[in-house]
């Protein structure tokens, strides 16, 4: 059931993989130079140290003075109030008034 494009196929990949002998297949020498695993390690120390130094000196060059002198003098919040002068109250609402009682009406369908 196979077509004839397929049977070819088959015979040419078993004919190429009997050419293949063990003298054919060596093995593959190990890496050389550097371990990948160091120089990742060593990669993501120096960002993180390169990151710790650019905040160090963001929070220096804030905190550190200019050395102008006198800094520039603030204005007051609010306008302070005057000595002596009585503070305002203000008016506290008295108790609600009583409700008014009346004769109390018949319910219907009540005796």
């Amino acid at each position: 059931m196979n077509s004839p494009v397929e049977e070819r196929l088959r015979a040419a990949l078993a004919a190429r993989a009997a050419l293949v002998t063990p003298r054919d297949l060596r093995r593959v020498p190990p890496p050389q130079g550097r371990r990948r695993g160091t120089h990742r390690i060593r990669a993501v120390a120096l960002a993180v140290l390169g990151t710790a130094a650019a905040v160090a000196a963001v929070c220096v060059l804030a905190l550190l003075p200019d050395g102008s002198g006198d800094p520039d003098p603030v204005p007051p919040a609010r306008t302070p109030a005057r000595v002596g002068t009585p503070p305002v109250s203000t008016p506290v609402p008295g108790p609600p008034p009583a409700p008014s009682v009346s004769s109390p009406r018949p319910v219907a369908g009540s005796p």
